[in-house]
């Protein structure tokens, strides 16, 4: 394990002695200014509007396309039965512990007919230098912000072209990446949220990290509708609460072990 895995399963383990399952564990990450932040959300949407954007776009789907089934040879997928019959947008929620494992995701977007998968990211990762920085910043990527001007007008309005569009959006309820960690962790109410407000099913996925190395399995649950009779907080929660639900019972089947979480070593794979 070279030494920036070291650093993160450190911080791993230290965030999961302090119950602190949402927080940030990449030494590297880039910290914004709510100046930087805002003026970098301003050079996005203006660099999506233009040409060169839609060409490299072009370009960086082609190559995540092929790239991915590269990484996906090995993938199963349990439960594609479950979102056969399943018509139009949803939101998709999963367990975040790579950069690249929405290529998953986007392999099952792609067998259901919901390409390209849009994906919601955090702004900073929009500032990756090198190659992963630039398919992340033409790969159909959807930034979330801390900057609550931005949330309220343009991250709505994409989320909503996006599920009028027919498109699957994939959201991470766990917020942070955390590098090679098998669980699922405590889920944040955003994805539910928008899946309220935008009435469209989630559909709850978690992937199993196996042993060997560069195979995974996908399992894909039944999808969670909202309730109209509910208050949009009410609602949220309780899709919410249903969603970790179904994430407890596909790791715990998976692994044959009940989720919990005190740490060991087995819970970073590699």
């Amino acid at each position: 394990m070279d030494a920036h895995a070291e650093a993160v399963k450190a911080n791993i383990k230290q965030k999961v002695l302090e119950g602190r399952f949402n927080d940030k564990v990449e030494p590297s990450d880039p910290v914004l200014s709510p100046q930087e932040r805002s003026a970098e959300l301003e050079r996005i949407l203006a660099r999506n509007k233009t040409l060169g954007y839609k060409l490299k776009r072009f370009v960086a789907r082609t190559c995540v396309d092929l790239v991915s089934l590269k990484y996906t040879a090995h993938t199963k997928m349990i439960g594609l039965e479950n979102i056969r019959e399943l018509k139009g947008a949803a939101i998709v929620t999963s367990n975040h512990f790579s950069p690249f494992e929405s290529m998953i995701i986007r392999r099952m977007a792609k067998k259901m007919h919901r390409g390209p998968l849009r994906v919601v990211s955090q702004d900073t990762n929009f500032l990756m230098p090198g190659w992963k920085g630039f398919f992340l910043r033409y790969t159909d990527l959807i930034p979330v912000s801390k900057d609550r001007s931005y949330m309220a007008e343009h991250f709505e309005e994409e989320m909503q072209k996006a599920l009028k569009g027919n498109h699957f959006v994939l959201i991470y309820p766990e917020q942070e990446m955390w590098l090679n960690y098998r669980k699922p962790r405590p889920l944040k109410r955003g994805a539910y949220h928008y899946a309220c407000k935008f009435n469209v099913p989630v559909i709850p996925c978690f992937v199993q990290i196996e042993d060997k190395a560069g195979h995974f399995c996908l399992h894909i649950m039944k999808p969670i509708y909202p309730d109209p009779s509910k208050s949009l907080k009410e609602n949220s929660l309780a899709m919410m609460q249903q969603d970790m639900a179904y994430k407890k019972e596909a790791y715990e089947k998976a692994f044959g072990k009940p989720l919990d979480y005190t740490f060991e070593d087995w819970d970073i794979a590699g």
